[in-house]
């Protein structure tokens, strides 16, 4: 990571901190990079911002290859940079904007939020500072990050979500045009017959001998030829079954497709109800399933998704408002630049997602 920083330090195109002498001190002073109606964002904020937006796009790749080739690490950074800067000001604008109206992000908001990761995360107090440490995140930052993305929240909440109408009839034309959105997913029941396989310790493992093996294969291809020749199933799970299942009729489900083993699932999608299974190995030994039913994927009622239909309306013009709402504040702002290159990666980057009608 000292090479990192120090390449980061090199190529975000502006000199280094300087250092200052007052009153017989030396001072370091971080380099201002840019003024937004007086808020600042600087040299070592920057910095951070790159390393994260590295990390983001190198987090698949194995041992971090690119961050140790130097041309690869240099070429990602003018990529990524020119967005940086644009975000970071849209940033300024936005919470300043929440100041303006009056939110705050209270201590207790914050225990919420740090309580929400750990959560979400499973993690106590000392593995998140642990994780913490392993990002090179402090608490203070941590806080300023969840206080800025309250303030954006609340601002697009405000400014935006409480001026957005969304009628009956655009509800109805959303629904109408992606019906996908709005499927019920596809389900199956099935019954299941399974014999347990004995098993035997070897080198400390659970093994299961040849000889158990063949038994329990031979049971559950008897089970089956029963079956198959009309025997009923529910009575044929009752007498032969060793599954837990069995305690419930051998019934499973009704559960998703997409969530079936995948071996499982090929030979479920070649079934019709009624169809029976051939022996499928399982962790306890050999089963059968019977194809109960099946349910077809199926547009669900306009009624029943009336409110994730205008959540979705909502978040596709979300993008597009929040840069109209950005364009009026940049133009009452007072954005001062400290460095001409950066001025330029800025305002070309602004104009290409301008040209390209792209979100902020």
């Amino acid at each position: 990571m000292k090479k990192v920083a120090v390449l980061l330090t090199a190529l975000c195109f502006v000199p280094a901190a300087a250092g200052l002498r007052a009153q017989g001190k030396s001072t370091i002073v971080e380099r201002v990079l840019v003024r937004v109606n007086g808020e600042i964002l600087t040299q070592g904020e920057l910095e951070r911002l790159q390393i994260d937006a590295l990390r983001e796009k190198n987090r698949d790749v194995p041992n971090a290859k690119a961050l140790q080739d130097d041309a690869s690490l240099q070429s990602m950074l003018r990529e990524v940079t020119p967005d940086l800067l644009v975000d970071a000001v849209d940033e300024l604008l936005l919470v300043q904007r929440g100041r303006e109206l009056n939110l705050r992000f209270t201590e207790e908001m914050f225990k919420s939020g740090l309580e929400n990761v750990k959560r979400q995360n499973k993690l106590d107090d000392a593995q998140l500072k642990v994780a913490m440490e392993q990002a090179g995140m402090t608490m203070e930052r941590l806080r300023s990050d969840f206080e800025r993305a309250y303030l954006k929240q609340e601002v697009q909440r405000q400014e935006i979500g409480q001026r957005m109408n969304i009628t009956e009839e655009e509800s109805r034309q959303y629904y109408k045009a992606h019906p996908d959105q709005f499927m019920t997913p596809s389900t199956i029941t099935l019954r299941e017959i399974g014999f347990n396989v004995a098993t035997q310790s070897v080198g400390g493992q659970p093994a299961a001998s040849a000889a158990s093996l063949e038994e329990a294969q031979d049971k559950l291809k008897a089970a089956r030829e029963r079956a198959v020749k009309g025997e009923d199933y529910t009575k044929l799970v009752t007498e032969l079954s060793e599954s837990a299942t069995k305690a419930n009729g051998g019934l499973i489900g009704p559960i998703h497709v997409e969530n079936l083993n995948p071996a499982l699932k090929e030979l479920i999608d070649k079934l019709k109800p009624g169809d029976i299974t051939e022996a499928i190995r399982t962790g306890a030994g050999f089963s059968i399933f019977k194809l109960e039913s099946r349910s077809a994927p199926e547009v669900q009622p306009f009624d029943k998704v009336r409110q994730e239909i205008s959540q979705r309306i909502y978040e596709d013009r979300l993008g597009g408002e929040t840069k109209k709402l950005i364009e009026r504040l940049r133009g009452q702002a007072l954005i001062e630049w400290k460095d001409d290159s950066l001025k330029k990666l800025y305002e070309a980057r602004r104009s290409t997602r301008a040209g390209a009608g792209a979100g902020v």
